[in-house]
């Protein structure tokens, strides 16, 4: 299998997953058909139930001889959502469920006793305390709890409809008990309205006795007022000086224009008269008779004369007595005129004493009239009390007749309706088998296959490089050999095997000088305290010397645990001499073997047999076939860096080059072990260290890696 650079971005291989998937694809569909006949057996042994369901119809109703007038929508009651609710809970309530139980005899089936239908595993919940126990609850409590498991009462959404269901062993109680709590429900909510009657009915006879006095008090205190300030009623409702002021008022009026209308009349005759002009055109003088003949006659004697002069002389006898005639009649009608004229006159001083009569009536009734003003201020009081006594009395004596009517059973139906009974099922809704085996069947197919995925994943087998542009080397390494004086002849890490690099041969042994304060510098413990100040996360160790600087750096990560901090040292040197120092076992599964994908991650994380440290060891697995994988270890170091506090990776006598490939950045420290400092090889190190970019390298020497020299004498 080919690995994964850290410095390229991963993704998943789906194809790998598929594939993966595929090749065990016998041991899923075992699994598979071993969960479905697992999910058919359990089916078959469940107890099988059944399910009914009765709805009802919330709605206002009224009774068959109810008129339009008392049926209205004040009456009926705001069916709401908060009504629907409310009734839904009024269905759910303990008496009406009692009352059920009790109409139904549920209390002698052993399916709603909890106690004696009772299993051994809810006998160990109780055993253990898990459970209440049944028996300490009284007999119809634990009846009502099973009714309530069983029952289910709903609001169908969008209408006003609710539904009653009920789940039960017995098809025949499943249909029997939905259909036995609507009747219920309804006779409960026409009882309602009947006892709501007849509270009505007894509240408001004793009411209307009482207001039958107050309203008889009330107008008896109504006339007595009107007697006492002589307030007789009349026509128009108003007082009797009033209605004698707006009469006499109006008769002025009257009498004021008949004066007026006689002056104006009389003038007009008057002035006539004294200018000599014809009174033909008076009305007053043409519309009397006397005058009318008298004009008849004047106009026949002037005819007759007109003839005569004509045939006569003037001085005929004839002539004058015509003549003689026609003056007499023109005189009686200046007499007749005078009496027309003092006819009007006295029309006029007829109605001027009228009209002062009739004022000096008007002045005293305005003072009666204001006096019957006063007067009725308190007359309205008490009119206004009687009238609000007798609309009061009106009210309630039509409220009690119509609760009278409603007294029946039959005149109060319930403000609800069943559209649908519940009827005995065939089928049980619980189990189904074909959909449980179904299910389960799928449920684990899918689980067993993202098992099979999941391993892939962490296996690393299903991850590949977005970019493939180069190809990891691959070659192959000669078998290492660890020395018998590792101190002195270092060993090549296993970084270096994919490289093809020579361990260094030529050491060059130094002066054992003593170096004082110097030594201190770089010790274990100092070099332990300076990781914990900076809080560094990741320390790649280099062992130039060999397996005595990876003494040391176990003895590093051994002080860091001591003080406390959580720290995992992953061993990748050649010669696995941390392993055989840390490691209870040897053989323990390591580096290589989750590399070669022969281990999962958690299996490869070992305590260390003398400190809280953990240890990844070397491995078991074919070195060759494990570095193919080397770029993986970035991966790796991530994972381990977000759940310790410091990540120490030993990779023994490893070059720049090789340790570059663990890390993605330059920000890690560099640690050189090196007990005993070989000059040459010191200078190297730092030197080529420094030129790749990695300024925080460290000298760790002196004598503290004697630590725990048990532990190295056993190894």
């Amino acid at each position: 299998m080919s690995g994964v650079s850290g410095h390229e971005d991963v993704d998943i291989d789906l194809g790998q997953l598929v594939r993966a998937v595929w090749a065990r694809r016998l041991k899923v569909v075992t699994i598979t058909l071993l969960g479905a006949g697992v999910a058919f057996a359990g089916a078959k042994m469940m107890s099988p139930k059944y399910r009914s369901e009765t709805r009802i119809l919330i709605e206002p109703r009224a009774p068959a001889f109810a008129n339009a007038q008392t049926n209205d929508a004040g009456a009926s009651p705001l069916l709401d959502e908060l009504n629907i609710a409310s009734q839904v809970q009024l269905l759910q309530s303990a008496d009406l469920i009692k009352q059920v139980i009790n109409s139904q005899k549920l209390y002698d089936l052993p399916e709603f006793d909890a106690a004696a239908s009772g299993s051994a595993f809810s006998d160990l919940l109780v055993a253990l305390h898990l459970k209440k126990s049944p028996l300490e609850s009284p007999p119809e409590e634990r009846i009502i709890d099973a009714f309530t498991e069983r029952l289910q009462v709903y609001q169908v959404p969008g209408s006003r409809v609710i539904g009653i269901t009920f789940t039960s062993k017995d098809p025949r109680l499943a249909a029997q008990i939905p259909n036995a709590m609507a009747a219920v429900y309804l006779s409960k909510q026409s009882g309602a309205k009947l006892a709501s009657n007849s509270e009505a009915t007894r509240w408001l006879e004793p009411e209307i006795e009482t207001l039958r006095q107050k309203v008889s008090d009330a107008e008896q205190k109504v006339a007595e007022y009107r007697a006492e300030h002589d307030l007789l009623p009349t026509n128009g409702g108003s007082n009797f000086p009033t209605q004698q002021l707006n009469d006499i008022s109006a008769e002025l009026t009257r009498v004021r224009g008949e004066r007026a209308n006689a002056e104006a009349r009389s003038q007009a005759v008057r002035n006539a008269l004294s200018s000599g002009e014809a009174s033909d055109t008076l009305q007053d003088i043409m519309s009397s008779q006397s005058i009318q003949r008298l004009k008849g006659t004047e106009s026949a004697l002037q005819s007759q004369i007109s003839d005569l002069q004509t045939t006569l002389l003037s001085n005929h006898p004839r002539l004058r007595s015509l003549r003689a005639q026609l003056t007499d009649i023109k005189a009686q009608i200046r007499e007749e005129t005078q009496k027309i004229l003092a006819s009007i006159e006295n029309e006029a001083k007829v109605a001027s004493l009228r009209q002062k009569e009739l004022e000096q009536q008007s002045d005293r009734l305005k003072a009666s009239s204001a006096q019957a003003g006063t007067d009725e201020v308190g007359l309205n009081a008490l009119q206004r009390e009687a009238a609000a006594q007798r609309q009061l009395l009106e009210t309630y004596l039509a409220r009690y007749r119509e609760a009278a009517s409603r007294s029946d059973k039959n005149s109060s139906p319930a403000d609800a309706r069943i559209v649908s009974n519940a009827i005995q099922p065939v089928d049980p809704y619980f189990p189904k088998v074909v959909p449980i085996v179904t299910v389960v069947a799928l449920a684990t197919l899918i689980v067993t296959s993202i098992a099979i995925m999941l391993a892939e994943l962490f296996s690393g087998r299903a991850l590949r490089p977005v970019s493939r542009a180069v190809e990891i080397e691959q070659e192959v390494i000669e078998e290492v050999v660890v020395p018998e004086q590792p101190r002195r002849t270092p060993t090549p890490s296993m970084l270096a095997v994919s490289e093809d690099e020579a361990p260094s041969e030529a050491v060059v042994e130094p002066e054992n000088e003593p170096q004082g304060e110097e030594e201190n510098e770089f010790s274990v413990t100092a070099v332990a305290d300076y990781l914990i100040e900076s809080r560094a996360q990741l320390a790649i160790a280099i062992s130039p010397t060999g397996d005595d600087g990876s003494a040391a750096t176990v003895a590093l990560a051994r002080r860091l645990a001591i003080v406390g901090s959580r720290v995992v040292l992953l061993d990748m040197t050649g010669s696995g001499y941390p392993t055989r120092l840390m490691a209870e076992n040897d053989e323990a599964l390591g580096v290589t073997d989750l590399l070669c994908g022969e281990a999962a991650f958690g299996e490869t994380i070992h305590s260390d047999r003398l400190t809280d440290a953990h240890l990844i060891p070397q491995g078991m697995s074919d070195m060759r076939q494990a570095m193919r994988g080397a770029d993986r270890l970035s991966l790796l170091l991530d994972a381990l860096s977000s759940a310790y506090d410091l990540v120490v990776v030993e990779c023994g006598a490893a070059n720049v080059a090789a340790v570059s490939r663990l890390t993605r950045s330059k920000d890690v420290e560099i640690i050189l072990s090196m007990p005993e400092i070989v000059e040459a090889e010191f200078l190297a190190a730092m030197t080529d260290f420094e030129e790749a970019g990695y300024h925080r390298v460290l000298l760790m020497s002196g004598g503290e890696a004697e630590i725990f020299p048990e532990s190295r004498e056993a190894a």
